[in-house]
């Protein structure tokens, strides 16, 4: 057996044993398992989690009593019964416990001028940091009355030392009264924000908002920075006295965000901030750094507190999020169909939804990611646990890290002055050398790590000449030793030419992400669904199957990185997801036309006359039928068609493949006809038109005529009557006459 082999087989027998077992009573539930895998490999690990029915649940209304919450304590004195009544509706297994909290009894936070440590504000009790004013109890009417009973105080700025009394409300379990097995909801109650740590060294007083201008005598500059005093950071102990007041308020800086993180993930708490509108951003974005916590908006007298309380816990019951306290040399994934079926697993650590009695499955993939420096860490125990419940799965972890060979009596482990050299032991059948020595057979000093000759191996192909190592690590008897570098880079290779951290970049990720590949000496090494330079072209061609005929890309394209290419030039151009939209091309409107037609309308060429046979022949589309006006939604792939019949009607349908590629119809119920045209109706129409015209415009000249001729005679008779006036007889007129006499006329 040769030294590679040697060192691979040394590789591969680091693994870890895996057993598990379960720490509670009701929520977890999985069978004890014992398993050997190698490292680097997976190895699962499954179990179920349920929601009892009438799980004890614990509730401690932590309340801020600064003065501006006087008319919110009122109230929630009034509640008391009606929020441990809708608990109990809950589950019957109920305790509720009350504590109220100001701030620091010093500078800056309240004011210490002897008279306001008395009495800070018009009917104020002197103030306090935190006190535990009832413990968890069944008396709903004790909670009714230390409500009633605590005391309303002041402080001077804005925020309030609520970090403090949450701290000491989680780690002070026996004075608080939390039960092992038991739902913790902690209700923190305020209008202000928060102080943290390092607020206790230093704080920022707004001194135009404070009542104590005058006792301050601070000058006339609006913004001060006072020094608190308070150097000692906190050590997330309980520190309360027999009366449940916090005595370290004076002697200990605030926690931190991380602290109280900590404190509720090792206490199985729930948080839940119920605050007024005005600090919904504030407490929103701090319950995404606790663990387990969440928010709610408490209206200005906190009169919605009970529902509010009702529904977060609704919330935080019917979602089960897994988290684990491993090791970093510890990969768990998890995985789970939440209330799916089992086949439809997804990596995923959380799920909604739950009901009492409905069983989660998940699967925990644990893999050992590198073995630990110190041999006393290769045996583990880490728990698997649901967010905010006090139960969890205990998992014993081994890692086999070495070998037998690696340790003295083994017969593969030579100490002997032959071996290496004489500058190290041979373990496994590799050199383990001596301090101050190296080399495949320690045959390096470092002493003698400069001479030329060494420094040819540290050049590819023994070169006299060029880089050493790359100019990238440092040449020690003929090897390289590459530089190391934070971050997770690393640099590799005999001569330091190789890298993880020089591969080509997809949308930001190396390698687009490690679901679909690694960087390896500068390229990257793709899983087997993916190709390319940067590993970001899939190669399976599923997503490219048409629901409607089966083919890749419909036939009018082909698969590149499983989206498709469409065929673009000449008379048609094809788009869409699956290349099967065409406005030039016919489609396949024209194949189901004549069965629609005939399906829906009952006429057209597929309308069987033999009544022996098939209405429609060999038609079977079976569209839904739908009344009104039929559209296409071209997001679902549908296509829209129309047609003419013999009738001159437009008759129109649509037509789509749904998810299983079955094809699917609809049709509009009535066609379009246009209106029909009565001949004879137009023809009488117009001849009437025109009599109607030509008597109108008959009866227009008489009328004209008529009004004319009116006028004439009109006009007539005035001349003559002038005439009538203006004629005279003049006397000496004579009228021309001739007479004549016929000699012939007898008579006389």
């Amino acid at each position: 057996m040769n030294d590679d082999e040697l060192i691979s087989r040394r590789k591969k027998q680091n693994a870890d044993r895996v057993r598990a077992y379960r720490k509670g009573k009701k929520d977890l539930g999985a069978m004890p398992s014992t398993s050997t895998v190698q490292s680097d490999e997976m190895q699962q690990l499954r179990f179920a989690y349920s929601q009892a029915q009438d799980y004890p649940v614990d509730l401690y209304y932590l309340m801020d009593l600064s003065r501006s919450m006087k008319n919110d304590k009122e109230k929630l004195s009034l509640l008391g019964d009606l929020l441990s009544e809708t608990m109990r509706n809950i589950t019957s297994n109920f305790r509720l416990g009350f504590g109220s909290f100001v701030d620091k009894l010093v500078m800056p936070y309240v004011s210490t001028m002897p008279k306001n440590l008395q009495s800070p504000c018009d009917g104020c009790a002197a103030p306090y940091g935190y006190i535990n004013a009832m413990s968890l109890s069944t008396n709903s009417k004790y909670f009714t009355d230390a409500v009633r009973n605590a005391n309303v105080s002041g402080n001077l700025d804005a925020p309030e030392g609520g970090f403090d009394a949450i701290m000491q409300a989680i780690v002070c379990k026996s004075d608080i009264g939390w039960r092992d097995q038991a739902r913790h909801l902690l209700v923190f109650s305020t209008d202000a924000g928060f102080h943290y740590a390092g607020d206790g060294k230093k704080s920022f007083f707004d001194v135009t908002n404070s009542s104590s201008i005058k006792e301050l005598t601070l000058g006339k500059l609006e913004l001060f920075a006072l020094l608190g005093g308070i150097v000692q950071p906190n050590d997330g102990l309980c520190h309360l006295d027999e009366k449940g007041t916090y005595t370290y308020s004076k002697l200990q800086d605030y926690p931190s965000i991380s602290q109280i993180n900590v404190k509720v993930k090792e206490h199985s708490i729930n948080l839940i901030f119920a605050v007024t509108s005005e600090q919904i951003g504030v407490y929103e974005e701090l319950s995404k750094h606790i663990e387990g916590s969440s928010w709610g908006k408490l209206s200005n007298d906190s009169s919605n507190v009970v529902d509010l309380v009702k529904d977060q816990y609704n919330k935080i019951s019917s979602t089960v999020e897994m988290k684990s306290n491993a090791s970093k040399a510890v990969d768990i994934i998890y995985k789970s169909a939440c209330l799916g079926t089992e086949g439809d697993l997804m990596v995923t650590n959380k799920c909604d939804g739950l009901k009492v009695g409905d069983v989660v499955y998940f699967t925990a993939e644990i893999t050992l990611k590198e073995c630990p420096k110190d041999p006393k860490e290769w045996k583990q125990i880490f728990q698997i646990y649901p967010v905010g419940v006090s139960e969890s799965l205990i998992v014993e972890l081994e890692m086999i890290c070495d070998c037998p060979c690696e340790h003295p009596g083994h017969y593969l482990y030579k100490e002997t002055p032959d071996v290496c050299e004489g500058n190290g032991v041979l373990a496994c059948g590799v050199c383990l050398c001596n301090t101050g020595h190296f080399g495949k057979n320690c045959e390096c000093s470092a002493a003698n790590s400069s001479f030329p000759e060494m420094e040819r191996g540290c050049r590819p192909q023994n070169s006299a000449t060029g880089p050493i190592c790359s100019n990238r690590g440092t040449c020690d008897c003929g090897v390289c030793h590459c530089n190391k570098l934070d971050g997770g880079k690393e640099i590799s290779g005999p001569y330091c030419e190789c890298d993880n951290y020089t591969c080509d970049l997809n949308k930001g990720e190396m390698c687009s992400g490690p679901e679909h590949g690694r960087c390896v000496c500068g390229k990257c090494v793709c899983d087997p669904k993916y190709t390319g330079s940067a590993c970001d072209c899939l190669l399976d061609q599923s997503p490219c199957v048409s629901p409607e005929n089966g083919k890749i890309c419909s036939g009018n394209g082909h698969c590149s990185c499983g989206k498709c290419i469409c065929i673009a030039g000449g008379d048609r151009q094809y788009y869409g997801d699956f290349c099967e939209k065409c406005p030039t091309c016919p489609g396949r409107c024209a194949e189901f036309k004549d069965c629609v037609l005939c399906e829906v309308h009952e006429r057209g060429p597929m309308l069987q006359d033999d009544i022996s046979q098939a209405k429609c022949g060999n038609c079977s589309l079976h569209p839904i039928i739908e009344e009104g006006k039929i559209e296409a939604n071209e997001t679902s792939g549908e296509h829209l068609c129309s047609f003419y019949d013999d009738e001159d009607c437009l008759y129109a349908y649509v037509y789509l493949y749904d998810e299983t590629r079955q094809l699917r119809v609809r049709a509009q119920r009535e066609r379009e006809c246009p209106p029909k045209i009565f001949i004879l109706g137009i023809v009488l129409g117009v001849i009437a038109a025109i009599v109607l015209v030509g008597l109108a415009l008959l009866m227009l000249w008489k009328m004209v005529t008529t009004i004319h001729d009116r006028r004439e005679f009109a006009r007539f008779e005035k001349e003559r009557m002038m005439a009538k006036w203006d004629t005279g007889e003049n006397p000496i007129y004579k009228q021309a006459t001739t007479t004549f006499k016929n000699p012939t006329y007898a008579g006389k």
